[in-house]
């Protein structure tokens, strides 16, 4: 196994733009600083032309019979390129491509589960590669797969556009789904909802509707009766209160004992008696 380099020992790349005293030619078609052309001059006299003005020569179609010159700032161009580029590539949508496996004799659970996936992927505006893998003589029943993977379409086409219909490949068959216009607009099923909120009054409004209905007036007598049944057990003295939540408890106690006692003659009597 080789042994990785710690440094990178190849050269920096160099700028291959050829400017002022690189321009090797004998003669140049000469581009001024305002972009008007001044003719086919010597390589000498075209440099001295731009020095002048205080700005560079720069080679800008060097395949050209003479090759073509400009007069221009060159750190100015090459700085005003890269902001174009570093713009160009904010604005680049980088588009992810997901892929999930499928069979052809998939269980239900098993393919829901699936499905919620390649929604999920797709809700997250990527494109999704669903493949249908074939193993041993179930490559020679295709519609199985075909069916499968219309059927995911059909259920899913709120979410996305079959962007590649099915195609078999040896032993899988693979069909790309993207993102649908709604998903990317962000007005897709479920989000719009997903982000509603309760404006103000408008739980109170609800908790009011719900005292209202009969089963709610229900619910609030029975807590309001259980609440006064507590509130007269927590004084209560009286002996026979002895499932009360505040009584005394220990007035309940010899008339369990009584109890026991009872059951434990009528044991002894019956055993007599046999």
């Amino acid at each position: 196994m080789p042994v990785p380099r710690r440094f990178d020992r190849r050269p920096p790349e160099r700028d291959t733009t050829r400017i002022n005293e690189r321009i090797r030619v004998p003669e140049v078609r000469l581009i001024d600083d305002e972009g008007k052309q001044v003719g086919v001059l010597k390589t000498p006299d075209a440099l001295a032309f731009a020095q002048e003005r205080e700005l560079d020569l720069v080679e800008v179609a060097p395949e050209a019979r003479p090759p073509v010159c400009r007069v221009l700032d060159y750190s100015k161009y090459k700085y005003e390129q890269a902001q174009k580029l570093k713009q160009a590539r904010k604005h680049q949508q980088q588009i992810t491509v997901r892929e999930i496996k499928f069979r052809p004799k998939i269980a239900e659970h098993d393919y829901d589960t699936k499905k919620n996936h390649v929604e999920r992927f797709l809700r997250h505006k990527d494109k999704v590669k669903v493949t249908i893998m074939f193993r041993g003589r179930e490559v020679t029943h295709p519609e199985r797969g075909t069916a499968i993977l219309d059927r995911l379409a059909e259920e899913l086409a709120e979410f996305g556009v079959v962007e590649q219909h099915p195609m078999q490949e040896g032993r899988n068959m693979t069909m790309m789904m993207a993102p649908s216009k709604a998903v990317l607009a962000g007005t897709a099923g479920g989000e719009a909802a997903a982000d509603e909120v309760f404006t103000e009054g408008e739980t109170g409004d609800v908790a009011e509707k719900a005292l209202e209905s009969p089963l709610g007036q229900e619910a609030a007598a029975e807590t309001s009766g259980n609440g006064q049944g507590a509130a007269d057990g927590e004084g209560s003295n009286d002996p026979g209160a002895a499932d009360g939540e505040g009584g005394n408890g220990s007035a309940g106690e010899p008339a369990a004992e009584t109890a026991r006692t009872e059951q434990t003659a009528d044991a002894s009597a019956d055993t007599a008696v046999s």
